[in-house]
């Protein structure tokens, strides 16, 4: 049995200028680039679209994605920091979304994954990051895995 090693974060405002980056390549690019697909033992990044629990006005965020059959899988981790991220949220709220891998946009249903499905798909997230429940036990709370069903 393997033990977890410490999991080291970089700083949080590391993490939101690497975000903030990347989402100005997104934009500047007209969507041409900062996206991209599953490859090997990698995952792709998608833009979500949500529709803000609280404004009702539409909010868009790149997220990690693993493929799972149909359906589309990521965590729903703010950069491993405490509080749960806007946009699973935003969901939780409003189930119904939108996904774009660089063609065009396709609605989704969003969930929480549960039991022995959660269970699977965060083994396959483990294959991607050998250290992800050392990062996930930088959190107090459990991370959801969340599952996008193609409507």
């Amino acid at each position: 049995m393997s033990e977890t090693k410490p999991a080291r974060v970089p700083p949080r405002w590391v993490v939101r200028s690497a975000w903030a980056v990347h989402r100005g390549i997104y934009r500047g690019s007209g969507g041409r680039l900062g996206l991209s697909r599953p490859r090997g033992n990698k995952y792709g990044l998608l833009r979500l679209t949500t529709t803000g629990r609280r404004t009702g006005r539409e909010r868009g965020v790149i997220v990690a994605y693993l493929l799972d059959g149909p359906r589309y899988t990521t965590l729903a981790m703010n950069g491993w920091g405490e509080p749960e991220p806007a946009w699973w949220l935003n969901l939780k709220a409003h189930p119904e979304a939108r996904i774009d891998l660089g063609g065009g946009p396709q609605p989704i249903r969003a969930r929480a994954a549960s039991g022995d499905e959660r269970v699977r798909l965060w083994e396959l997230w483990s294959t991607v990051d050998k250290n992800l429940d050392g990062y996930a036990a930088l959190r107090s709370r459990e991370t959801a895995v969340v599952v996008f069903e193609p409507l």
